[in-house]
């Protein structure tokens, strides 16, 4: 059964800022380095990331990656 979240455009779901934070996601850094990069604590990462969980219905960095593979916000 499709739920809507899954029925909604994922690039109207996901902040700009998120994007960014889930196409670091997929360079296997570590959410420090992501920290580092975006000049924000390391919290703030943690906290976006997992709000990109939660709205792409997804519990784990892979399954984030493949999401975001999939749907067009991150390159192959």
């Amino acid at each position: 059964m499709t739920t809507s979240m899954e029925l909604l455009d994922p690039t109207l779901l996901l902040t700009r800022r998120e994007i960014v934070i889930l196409s670091h996601l997929d360079e296997y850094v570590t959410l420090e380095q992501i920290a580092t990069a975006l000049f924000v604590t390391r919290n703030t990462v943690k906290t976006q990331v997992r709000s990109i969980y939660r709205k792409l219905g997804v519990s784990t960095r892979a399954e984030a990656v493949a999401h975001g593979r999939r749907v067009g916000l991150i390159a192959d």
